[in-house]
């Protein structure tokens, strides 16, 4: 009751007064921070220039709504491609920089449309649908920024896939115009149909100064070599009709011939090869009874017999792809979709992805000259061997031809590799499908970005109860400058190795590691004691070679023997007490694709303390093994990956009459 005199419907009489007298300023103070907020938020992310507004997004594709550029006639050309250009030269790597991922960024210019002083445009197409898909396909992925500065490789949005489109002069002055040209540094043009008649080059004409090309009909005379890169040309059915995938195996067909351009000698050479051997080769052309159009572009004949097209390549094992006016053919595209093997004639031809693909594996290359010998050759192919190559076709072709964006992409993967070597992808990868790649194991084989935890090479020298000439070979490897380590690894389980104190002084750790069981494997295992990315494995009577010839020669070998190599060859190796260092051999050339380097001149092996009762080489039985091996490890690998090399290393004025003191190797030759 006494409430209600002091107290009116809104609360104390004081209280009202007070919140009134600070509303406006509590008011004013949230309105400034609030718009404060709002313009740093502005500021933050409101787009600072009109180049790096220029994010490829799906409303500014349309070519009607681009912006239109005006050529004039002296507007500036670039020079032609420079043939000399390597990723060393014409490619600024430090553009790339840095970046946790190992992967570059690429930046699409904005759509543009270009046009003559007459306003004629400078192609007659546009923007095709190919390129559109694989600007789409670049934006869409983890390679492309909108930040101009951070990109590493640039893309014009000018279509170059078809040279027949263009006006070449305009072309090149419209990728001249590019803010970012700079003589064509770190520029990436796209075209599969390279020339025009009636030379048809085989790379693009357009003048483009150091840009890289990805070209679609490459020879070895226009290629340059780690630089460009080699793609197919993209075939317009792989979007438009679906081939179910079929089980290798034997096909109705043995050899199929479905290209209606082919050259009239090349095509006498098919039909006479068809007379002679019959049902088995099956020689197509264009139906001249269909009316030309899509519909007749599916179809094939022989004799009056229509067949669907590309749906009867499934129906034979190989498949002729023969060079036409241009080398590189969409016919291949279609034939490894249709998991046919391909048989590719087309000389200095440099097959798509070839710098990463393994096209032993999916295809026969024959020189033009030997197309009257291709049914032999082909019959010489065992049939679990074209089996194979049925798989393998068909998986690269899904995995890098089946869409702009797999062309695409590939493309960036390549340019990628090179730029980050140490996070490559291998040769595995790229070539071995998902379902029976081996157990993968990080190799430690490449080079971060940081230095090693230690420079030089770690020498592994496995031995057994020569102990003297174990220690001539230490004191020699010892005095190599690049020696980081030397391990020893004993290999005799019923023998101590010598006392610490009596073992060669060298300037370098030594550490013995005593093995469980005697194995010659043991010398390529990842020991921990290992701290050095370049590992020299040698035996302990190795006292033929000397330090200047082990500094100058030595190579990176790593954790390959132990987690690479395939079937029971490790077993095998084990078993018979030898050809580790063939097995070795066999396993970097079958991942590298590369021979061997000869380095410093041949020697006979001498090891005059060596008899037959210590040294296994010295049995008799030794080199029949070593010969049986051979044959071994290249039924387990499928194949012989090892390379004939005709080529020595040797160091400069190695045999120069030049005083020895001026030799950064002077000791080398000598036995």
């Amino acid at each position: 009751m006494y409430a209600s005199g002091k107290y009116s419907s809104r609360g104390p009489a004081l209280i009202p007064r007070m919140k009134t007298k600070h509303r406006i300023y509590y008011i004013t103070l949230f309105s400034v921070v609030l718009f404060g907020l709002i313009a740093t938020g502005m500021f933050q992310f409101w787009p600072h220039s009109i180049e790096s507004t220029a994010d490829w997004t799906v409303d500014k594709r349309s070519v009607h709504d681009a912006p239109l550029m005006r050529l004039q006639v002296s507007s500036p050309i670039p020079e032609r491609g420079d043939l000399s250009c390597r990723m060393h030269t014409c490619f600024d790597v430090y553009r790339c920089g840095y970046n946790p991922k190992n992967r570059i960024k690429v930046y699409i210019y904005p759509l543009q449309r270009f046009v003559d002083e007459l306003g004629v445009p400078i192609s007659s197409t546009g923007l095709s649908r190919e390129y559109n898909d694989l600007l789409s396909a670049i934006s869409d992925s983890d390679f492309y920024t909108d930040d101009v500065n951070r990109a590493c490789l640039f893309v014009p949005s000018t279509d170059v896939l078809n040279q027949n489109s263009l006006r070449i002069r305009e072309t090149a002055q419209a990728l001249a115009m590019l803010p970012r040209w700079n003589k064509g540094m770190n520029h990436l043009l796209f075209n599969m149909l390279p020339g025009g008649p009636p030379d048809y080059n085989t790379a693009l004409d357009v003048p483009r100064d150091r840009a890289l090309l990805a070209g679609g009909g490459f020879s070895t005379w226009t290629y340059r070599q780690g630089y460009d890169v080699s793609i197919p040309v993209y075939s317009p059915l792989s979007a438009d009709v679906e081939l179910p995938e079929r089980q290798p195996g034997p096909r109705r067909y043995f050899i199929l011939s479905s290209q209606t351009a082919i050259h009239r000698e090349y095509r006498a050479e098919l039909e006479r090869l068809k007379e002679e051997n019959g049902e088995a080769l099956l020689l197509l052309d264009k139906c001249s009874n269909l009316s030309h159009g899509a519909a007749s572009a599916r179809k094939r004949c022989y004799k009056g017999q229509v067949y669907d097209y590309p749906q009867i390549l499934q129906e034979s094992s190989f498949c002729v792809v023969l060079r036409g006016a241009r080398l590189g053919q969409a016919a291949l595209s279609d034939v490894l979709q249709a998991g046919c093997v391909p048989v590719i004639l087309a000389d200095s031809y440099i097959l798509p992805f070839s710098e990463v693909l393994d096209w032993k594996r999916a295809s026969v290359v024959i020189p033009e000259e030997k197309l009257s010998e291709m049914y032999t050759i082909l019959k010489s192919i065992p049939h679990r061997q074209v089996e194979e190559m049925q798989r393998q076709a068909r998986w690269f072709w899904e995995a890098y031809f089946s869409s702009m964006k797999a062309i695409g992409l590939t493309t960036l993967q390549i340019i990628n590799d090179r730029i980050y070597p140490y996070a490559a992808q291998t040769y595995e990868q790229w070539n071995n499908p998902t379902v029976v790649k081996w157990s993968s194991v990080n190799s430690p084989l490449f080079l971060p970005l940081i230095p090693p935890r230690a420079p030089g090479f770690t020498a592994v020298v496995l031995t057994y109860d020569r102990v003297d000439s174990l220690f001539r070979v230490i004191t020699e490897i010892s005095k190599v400058p690049s020696l980081a380590k030397l391990l020893v690894v004993w290999n005799n389980q019923n023998k101590s190795p010598p006392e610490e104190s009596l073992w060669p002084k060298v300037g370098v750790p030594l550490k013995v590691v005593r093995t469980k069981e005697n194995k010659l494997s043991n010398r390529f295992f990842p020991y921990d004691e290992i701290e050095t990315e370049a590992v020299l494995a040698i035996d302990d009577d190795i006292i033929m070679l000397t330090s200047d010839e082990l500094q100058f020669g030595y190579e990176y070998f790593n954790y390959l023997y132990t987690y690479k190599m395939p079937g029971d060859i490790k077993n095998w190796v084990d078993a018979h007490m030898n050809c580790e260092d063939i097995a070795m051999n066999f396993l970097v050339a079958n991942i590298t694709g590369k021979a061997p380097i000869k380095v410093t001149p041949r020697k006979k092996f001498k090891c005059p303390e060596c008899t037959a009762i210590d040294g296994l080489s010295l049995d008799q039985t030794h080199m029949v093994e070593r010969s049986e091996c051979i044959n071994k490890f290249a039924s387990v690998f499928g194949t012989m990956p090892l390379k004939v090399v005709e080529h020595r290393a040797d160091p400069v004025l190695y045999k120069d009459d030049f005083p020895e003191k001026l030799k950064s190797f002077p000791n080398i030759g000598s036995l």
